[in-house]
């Protein structure tokens, strides 16, 4: 069979490591992909962003199966488009990823389905936002409703920090359309997790857990990212709290897509907040997280195309997702001043034995240069989270390019 992953990130590139050798694919492209997946895949330079121009080479390469993996095209409606060409897909169609594509829309269908999240307000007035804010108890989350990549939300602990991001998301819209629109949200205390879970519409079942890092600097300082590294399982995510999401997130959300005729079948995403009143939604998202997926794809056992089709086509089994006891850790090797302003064209070394999830990366002249904020990321899985933290950053300290830089302390408070 023909396969094709939409997307050219770090989650992409262990998508494809996990597949690429599976008995029953011929040919396996990436859209757009990096140059850091060559020698795995065939990329094809498309922007993923026209549907048009993906159907038509999906149909030209009469491709059997799709992976759509990022957000924008997901909801923009890609899969409707292939599928309602004819091409199977792995991913939601644009009805139901828009619990990711809209966080007022979420936080509404939470609402509607009694799902625990923190209290909430929407604005599309931003002198109204201003007002309220006034007389706001802080600190208060401040989120784009749309899509930012990873970037729109604001831990706003003072009146003078909140008025600065209602300026720039509703104002002078950093975030452009995304951020015309705000969701105010209380401040939530506890340990985060994040959950991913493969979807059929019919069916759900949770893969291991994990703990991603966002803030930029160690100790949890700094700007957010789009992840700086991650650690699975999630040592704070007890049994106890795994049946507690069962029942009050995981099967009402599952519930609500049902009622609201949402076809969603893909990877569903939960970012959890451990509050000492019970677990709380903070966030949907409708695709695999990254680096989430670098940490939690190494220790699945089970065939992960497989698993894919199934949902694909409504056949997903609880007993088909197996994942090894081991732990992991993931550290994201990110350029200096990322998420802000940060300096590109750099070579990077690497021992080439190295398993590396390539990012923001290019070729020139044979070698590969730094192109992006997150450039790569290293993963390594041991019985211990001790050992596999130690092992991913021995790794790391043999990866280089100029400006190069990385969190210290993934998973070092749990030691």
């Amino acid at each position: 069979m023909k396969v094709a992953i939409i997307g050219s990130g770090g989650r992409e590139h262990m998508i494809l490591k996990k597949i690429k050798n599976h008995p029953k694919i011929s040919q396996l492209f990436v859209i757009p992909g990096n140059a850091g997946m060559r020698e795995e895949a065939k990329c094809v330079n498309l922007d993923i962003t026209r549907n048009e121009e993906v159907l038509k080479f999906a149909q030209e390469q009469k491709l059997d199966f799709v992976i759509v993996s990022p957000d924008n095209p997901l909801v923009a409606g890609m899969v409707d488009v292939l599928e309602d060409a004819g091409i199977a897909c792995f991913g939601p169609r644009k009805s139901g990823a828009i619990l990711e594509g809209s966080k007022i829309f979420a936080k509404n269908f939470m609402k509607r389905h009694s799902i625990p999240t923190a209290n909430f307000w929407t604005f599309d007035s931003v002198s109204r936002a201003m007002e309220f804010v006034q007389t706001a108890s802080f600190p208060i989350v401040i989120k784009a409703d749309g899509l930012a990549f990873g970037k729109g939300v604001v831990i706003a602990h003072t009146l003078d920090q909140a008025v600065q991001c209602l300026k720039e998301m509703m104002e002078e819209e950093i975030f452009g359309e995304s951020g015309k629109q705000v969701v105010i949200e209380e401040f939530l205390e506890g340990k985060e997790a994040s959950i991913l879970a493969f979807c059929d519409g019919k069916t759900i079942v949770p893969m291991m857990s994990s703990m991603d890092y966002k803030k930029a600097l160690d100790g949890n300082e700094g700007l957010n990212t789009g992840g700086m590294g991650c650690i699975a399982p999630n040592p704070y995510y007890t049994k106890e709290i795994e049946q507690e999401c069962m029942e009050k997130i995981f099967l009402p959300t599952l519930r609500g897509l049902q009622e609201e005729n949402m076809d969603f079948r893909g990877c569903l995403y939960f970012g959890l907040m451990l509050t000492k009143d019970g677990v709380k939604v903070i966030e949907y998202n409708c695709r695999f997280g990254d680096p989430e997926t670098q940490t939690i794809l190494p220790l699945l056992e089970s065939d992960l195309l497989e698993i894919m089709q199934s949902c694909a086509n409504q056949t997903l089994q609880k007993e088909q997702v197996i994942f090894a006891s081991q732990a992991s850790c993931c550290v994201v090797l990110a350029s200096n001043g990322y998420p802000k302003a940060f300096q590109t064209g750099y070579p990077i070394t690497y021992p080439l034995t190295f398993e590396i999830c390539f990012a923001g990366v290019k070729e020139e002249g044979g070698q590969l240069l730094n192109a992006g904020g997150r450039v790569l990321s290293v993963t390594s899985i041991a019985q211990t989270l001790q050992d596999a933290r130690e092992q991913t950053y021995q790794k790391i300290s043999q990866i280089s390019f100029e400006g190069s830089y990385c969190r210290t302390d993934i998973g070092g408070e749990v030691e």
